[in-house]
């Protein structure tokens, strides 16, 4: 019975190790069938199997004003279930930005259609690799590293389109899941080895509907205001394109930690 035991040991590892190295290999399962169909559904037809989400590229009359995806993922087009396939065209305005993202569930081809971008992505050493596109240019960004597209054409638009070995590949973008949750000031503050004041003027920015926030004593932060021309304003939130000057603190005691320039927040 000793020797079992080691035994048994050891045939459990090798499956572990086996079963984590298929998970880690593994895109989206395997079916087994030619393809899936909704539960609601008993009878498809060729409708099924085609996506006209697309159109509105072809009756596009201008660019859009800030940077667009039409994504066709399982989540838009049912039929791409169990096809590990999906695809996104990306439309970057002049100067505009897909912000640092990842995909936990693919890589992405990206191959620019029009215009150019300037790419990147970092890998688990924390090594950057850059570079510059041009139209006709195919770009891949491994699966689950952060990477990014700019447009840094100030005058011309860009089209791309990427597609993805998913059929839903997921997109966590690192600023909104860091500044627009509701990961505490503190926990930010201390990662980014910075002050909870710039924290929360992050957050003010790319989470607008929070524009107020509380201190660690209590305290609750308010605003002093200056319109775009620099006239000068009061309100107790931002309106307009204005430029926020950030006062933190309670009773008579209030310090001033920075400034940002805010868009309409709307009532609260």
């Amino acid at each position: 019975m000793a020797s079992r035991i080691p035994t048994m040991k050891l045939l459990s590892l090798v499956l572990s190790s086996f079963l984590i190295v298929q998970i880690a290999l593994a895109s989206d399962l395997d079916i087994l069938s030619d393809f899936l169909v909704p539960a609601n559904q008993n009878n498809v037809g060729g409708g099924f199997f085609t996506y006209t989400g697309m159109r509105v590229l072809v009756n596009q009359s201008t660019f859009p004003a800030n940077f667009t995806i039409l994504k066709a993922s399982m989540v838009e087009f049912p039929a791409l279930n169990g096809q590990s396939v999906s695809y996104a065209v990306l439309q970057y305005p002049a100067s505009s930005l897909n912000p640092p993202h990842t995909h936990p569930r693919a890589a992405e081809p990206l191959f620019l259609v029009d215009g150019s971008l300037e790419v990147g992505f970092v890998d688990t050493t924390n090594k950057l690799f850059t570079q510059s596109l041009q139209a006709g240019d195919m770009f891949i960004f491994p699966k689950g590293l952060v990477h990014y597209q700019y447009n840094a054409d100030p005058n011309n638009p860009a089209i791309a389109i990427s597609s993805f070995g998913s059929a839903n590949a997921g997109t966590v973008s690192l600023p909104k899941t860091l500044f627009a949750t509701n990961i505490d000031d503190i926990i930010l503050a201390k990662s980014f080895k910075t002050d909870v004041s710039i924290i929360q003027a992050l957050k003010l920015v790319l989470h607008p509907s929070k524009s107020h926030f509380k201190d660690g004593s209590g305290g609750v932060s308010g605003w002093a205001m200056m319109d775009a021309d620099g006239t000068s304003g009061g309100s107790d939130r931002p309106k307009g394109n204005r430029l926020g000057f950030r006062l933190v603190g309670s009773g008579s005691v209030w310090i001033w930690v920075g400034c940002v320039w805010v868009a309409e927040v709307g009532p609260r």
